[in-house]
């Protein structure tokens, strides 16, 4: 109590003494930190107990006072700025201080120095704003204290480590070159210099340099303690997101980085107990990479993974395109292909469900355009041109698909839940992988078509006369879907969109009708995400209108591609599946039917399209769907009266009491509302245009 009384006193005193030389007190506080080694006989004092912090802030104290009052040290008044230090900067750097305290806090004596060196190093760095890290005598002592971090002692000095690793953070996001300073190594200038150069020699092992600095960052990334876990994090972006210049910007890109990202990922996917329910994967909300979970939660494990997808993710997305790539393509390969896709390849079902959820969650959390396109690439392949069906994609893409028509209704359900996420994901590949590449060439048309849309303004004469909908009275009624008149043949585009749509609302006939309300709406929200679809496709550099169809085709076999097979199986198939099976199926279709893709909204929205022999369009699944059901309802008894009972329990007004045909009845009711959405989506999209 004495010595501290005493230590006070003495502040106080110099305090009152503003003539006093700032390097003579300066020196005289350095010598009261190395006099305490000289005199000093009890080595088990901690290092809070003795005067030795107080001094090291003294030390620190009179650097700030000496940047910012210029002149007080009797000289030129220019210690001030940048390129000038004072004496006693100058005192610091020529006695080798720092590189001094590095070796104390190495040695951990007294016990807790490390901390009150990590301290002065925090506080010298964020209190000096003259650039530091230049100098020989301050970057190569900074290496070394980041290299200690991580050892027996630094774990009892983890916050301090993080004030320190946050200080020399910041001052690389003001300056991103000072990386070539702290990025240890023998040829990182090396490295540096050859931005731009053969991108062979940066391969090099030689080049890459020992990444103390982002180890350390990562193994606080990884702690127990969430507050420094998040600092760590945001430290580590701030350093990506600043450095956008190229040289700063390679450096990165070479260093071991992304494989400590990507190991932590492969760690923290391992660590998903697998007792965890697939549904709780993917319905699991809320999570955010600021945010880590507590140990506590009971899906805490879950919740450290998905945080760190984002994380990943916002890492990609902020950083220079070079930094992004590199860690993109190392997620890629060491998660994606290394872990992810063994086990989406296996049999048993559990583990499909799982890897599927797995794959689904990421989806819905990637946005950052390298990262998605490689995963993409992964799962669908690279192929660009038109399908075969006696030659299948890439195994994975193969699975993933066929898995949409397994005989397990949960594996069925999952992934077309799959891939309703993926149609939803701001990527052209995606759609063209599953879609458009096989219609670009329009060859589900008879040569005929040419002529016949040739003759699509003259009111449909050629048609035959369809059942009138009792329904469609009013034309299109007031919602704010007017269509827009042209100055020529103003009739004909109005009336073609209208036979589309009568020709959807009077596929199911009446007697097979559970519900006489008509299809307005749907109107507003297919309005609504048609325009959406038309936003995210703005820049995919679409046709406005289709592609003039050759004669003949080349003796080639029109293939809708395995992925509309698979649907359009489905889509037969909705009398005997399951409820929620129909409105997942449904539901895909109805999405890729509103993107303003002139051949897919053909395919799927024209009901009067001439198509070769074997080929089928989704009006044409839906023919034989009712055909069907006319056929099965002569041999059942009431069976209006059982559809009416079995809508009303779907909307929750009748009791769940047991029901003869029960499935077939509901998939009549999603039949039903099917066609009205397709109906829908024929009025508010655009009808393609004939070719010049």
């Amino acid at each position: 109590m004495l010595s501290r009384l005493g230590s006070f006193l003495q502040q106080a005193l110099e305090s009152r003494e503003p003539t006093q030389d700032l390097l003579q007190s300066f020196v005289q506080h350095w010598r009261g930190v190395t006099q305490y080694y000289l005199e000093n006989t009890d080595e088990s004092r901690p290092a809070r107990d003795t005067e030795i912090p107080w001094r090291l802030r003294q030390l620190i104290d009179i650097l700030a006072f000496e940047e910012r009052e210029p002149g007080s040290n009797g000289d030129t008044g220019n210690s001030g700025t940048a390129g000038h230090t004072g004496p006693c900067m100058e005192y610091l750097l020529q006695h080798k201080i720092l590189e001094t305290l590095c070796t104390l806090a190495k040695a951990e004596y007294p016990p807790g120095m490390r901390q009150q060196v990590l301290l002065f190093y925090s506080r010298l760095l964020s209190q000096v704003q003259r650039p530091l890290l230049h100098y020989l005598n301050v970057h190569r002592p900074v290496q070394k204290l980041i290299a200690l971090s991580g050892d027996e002692i630094g774990i009892t000095a983890q916050k301090e480590e993080l004030h320190f690793l946050s200080s020399v953070c910041s001052k690389l996001e003001k300056d991103p070159s000072l990386l070539i300073h702290i990025l240890e190594g023998e040829n990182v200038r090396e490295v540096l210099c050859s931005a731009g150069e053969d991108e062979g020699k940066m391969d090099s092992p030689n080049h890459k340099p020992r990444q103390n600095l982002f180890r350390a960052l990562m193994r606080l990334c990884n702690c127990q303690k969430s507050r420094l876990t998040v600092r760590a994090r945001e430290a580590l972006l701030g350093v990506l997101r600043s450095a956008q210049e190229e040289g700063p910007a390679r450096l990165i890109a070479q260093s071991d980085l992304k494989q400590l990202i990507t190991e932590r990922m492969c760690e923290l996917h391992s660590g998903i107990p697998l007792t965890t329910h697939p549904c709780d994967i993917t319905a699991l909300e809320g999570t955010d990479w600021r945010t880590e979970p507590s140990t506590q939660e009971a899906d805490a494990a879950l919740r450290r993974f998905l945080c760190w997808v984002e994380y990943c993710n916002c890492l990609v997305r902020e950083s220079n395109e070079v930094v992004a790539v590199s860690l993109a393509e190392s997620l890629a390969e060491g998660y994606l292909r290394g872990i992810l896709q063994p086990e989406l390849l296996q049999v048993s079902e559990l583990g499909i469900l799982r890897s599927t959820a797995i794959l689904t969650a990421l989806i819905q959390r990637l946005t950052a355009y390298p990262l998605l396109h490689r995963l993409l690439t992964i799962l669908l392949g690279e192929e660009r041109g038109p399908e075969s069906k006696s030659v299948r994609g890439s195994p994975l893409r193969t699975q993933i698909i066929q898995r949409c028509n397994h005989l397990s209704d949960e594996i069925s359900l999952a992934s077309l839940r799959l891939f309703e996420e993926i149609l939803q994901v701001p990527q052209e590949f995606a759609l063209h992988n599953l879609v458009i590449r096989n219609l670009e060439t329009r060859m589900y048309l008879t040569g005929a078509q040419e002529e016949i849309r040739g003759h699509e303004g003259d009111n449909w004469e050629f048609t035959e006369e369809l059942e009138e909908d009792p329904y469609f009275t009013d034309g299109f009624p007031d919602t704010g879907l007017r269509l827009k008149e042209k100055n020529t043949n103003s009739e004909a585009e109005p009336a073609g969109r209208e036979q589309r749509v009568r020709s959807f609302l009077s596929l199911v006939p009446e007697e097979m009708k559970s519900s006489d309300s008509g299809y307005d709406t749907y109107l507003q929200d297919a309005l609504v995400q048609f325009q959406s679809c038309c936003n995210l496709v703005s820049q995919w550099g679409w046709p406005i209108s289709p592609r003039t169809l050759t004669v003949g085709h080349g003796g080639q076999e029109f293939y809708e591609g395995h992925f509309l097979e698979v649907l359009f199986d489905r889509l037969g198939g909705i009398l005997d599946q399951p409820y929620e099976m129909n409105l997942q199926v449904t539901s895909l279709l109805g999405r890729l039917a509103l993107f303003p893709h002139p051949h897919l909204q053909e395919f799927l929205l024209d009901p009067y399209i001439s198509l070769v022999p074997g080929a089928r369009s989704l009006f044409s699944v839906l023919v034989r769907v009712v055909a069907d059901l006319a056929q099965r309802s002569l041999h059942v008894s009431r069976f209006q009266e059982t559809l009416y009972l079995v809508r009303r329990q779907l909307l929750g007004d009748a009791p769940e009491e047991p029901l003869n045909h029960v499935t077939m009845c509901r998939g009549v009711v999603v039949l039903e509302e099917f066609c009205k959405e397709m109906a829908a989506a024929a009025c508010v999209s655009q009808p393609p245009l004939a070719p010049n």
